[in-house]
């Protein structure tokens, strides 16, 4: 007999709802909840690992490379044929009816691919400063330029930023404020639209001269499919030269004595007088010898590696006194042996606070467990937010680590 057309209304509606959350529906219920997951489990992971730098303990990584999400939807329906005896009144009889069965299963398979972030590669990049294109890349991105010096930076025309605090936590405070007060000038000045880094492109002699020769013209032939010159010194030989851009902090017309100007050429002992700076990398002698006396024409810089901006970022880390009293983490001092305070270093930049607890503090932007306390960045804290966003990039760039050789050319010597 047939089945009540109620009963199959019903399976029909059971199984239109159940399969609304495949196809394309399972967009709207999965896609945003894997991206807040993958969001938040990687942050999380960043500021583990800033916080285990903070006590000595050895970074680890886990990054997801694959998120696949199978699912499956299968039904059935079945009328069985039941027979009972009528034991009610109609004795030896048997009256056949229909049992109908439904059946309805569902299976959601998400399938997730780690990859540890050990290999040699990594550690390329974690142990390799930043280049000097990679730096300059960051400040025309509109990221505050003390933002970025106060983080990747070692020193600039060797005054110290804290050196010290780019590997384990030092015992003895770090020479920070004069590197601090001159950055600060530095980006009023930014703030005032008075000050940019550009990139300049100039002509650079990449070979001494050699004689010429029955060859010169196929060697200028190969260097210009190599994209370089191959010219006259002017003295009877023959050099090869290329083009290359230089970044350079270029400085408004200003009048010499603008406090924020004089601050900041005062700091890094550079010539007031001068408009533009090249930015060089490590060029200067440590101790100034070669610097004139009206001050320096460059502005030369020691940049820092991921691994050591990590550490630098770790000193931000609010220890409780406990576990600095019982040394599980180091406590910095003062040479008369005061505690240093690291919020003066890093004030402005990042604050990763600690509490005990259950639960993670209700105002945590991210949170992580360690030691047995909370250690959190505020959801308020719009400063700490922004840098720790600028760490959650960067920490996926290759910023240009190194140069790429230039192509050998094979330039013929002449002779008779």
């Amino acid at each position: 007999m047939p089945l009540p057309s109620r009963f199959l209304a019903i399976l029909l509606i059971v199984a239109v709802c159940a399969g609304c959350e495949l196809g394309p529906k399972s967009l709207q219920s999965s896609r945003l909840r894997y991206n807040e997951a993958v969001k938040e489990t990687t942050e999380q992971q960043l500021l583990l690992n800033i916080v285990r730098l903070r006590y000595s303990d050895s970074p680890s990584s886990l990054a997801i490379s694959t998120i696949a999400d199978q699912r499956e939807l299968s039904g059935s329906l079945a009328a069985t044929p039941f027979f009972t005896s009528a034991a009610a009144g109609d004795l030896g009889t048997y009256r056949g009816t229909l049992l109908p069965s439904a059946g309805l299963a569902g299976a959601n398979r998400p399938t997730l691919s780690y990859t540890p972030n050990d290999d040699a590669e990594f550690a390329r990049r974690l142990f390799t400063p930043i280049s000097m294109d990679g730096l300059s890349y960051l400040v025309r991105t509109t990221w505050p330029i003390s933002t970025v010096f106060r983080l990747w930076l070692e020193n600039l025309n060797w005054v110290s930023n804290a050196e010290t605090a780019s590997g384990p936590t030092p015992v003895q405070a770090p020479e920070y404020s004069r590197f601090l007060v001159g950055v600060e000038a530095l980006q009023r000045l930014q703030d005032r639209a008075l000050i940019d880094i550009v990139s300049v492109e100039r002509e650079e002699r990449l070979t001494d001269s050699v004689p010429g020769g029955e060859g010169s013209s196929m060697a200028a032939v190969e260097a210009v499919k190599a994209g370089y010159e191959y010219r006259s010194d002017g003295a009877g030989g023959w050099m090869v030269v290329g083009k290359k851009r230089h970044p350079v902090l270029r400085i408004a017309n200003m009048p010499d004595d603008d406090p924020d100007l004089q601050t900041f050429c005062l700091s890094f002992q550079l010539d007031p007088t001068r408009r533009s700076f090249d930015l060089t990398n490590d060029k200067l002698d440590p101790f100034l010898a070669d610097v004139p006396p009206t001050g320096a024409v460059v502005v030369d810089l020691e940049s820092r590696s991921l691994l050591q901006v990590l550490f630098f970022a770790s000193q931000a880390v609010e220890v409780p006194e406990e576990h600095l009293a019982c040394g599980l983490a180091v406590r910095t001092v003062w040479q008369d042996g005061t505690p240093f305070d690291w919020h003066d270093v890093m004030q402005g930049l990042l604050k990763i606070q600690s509490a005990t607890g259950r639960h993670p503090p209700t105002c945590a932007h991210v949170a992580i467990q360690y030691q047995g306390c909370w250690f959190y960045i505020d959801e308020r804290d719009l400063d700490s937010k922004a840098t720790f966003s600028l760490l959650i990039e960067l920490s996926r760039l290759e910023l240009g680590t190194a140069d790429r050789p230039a192509p050998l050319l094979t330039i013929p010597l002449g002779g008779r």
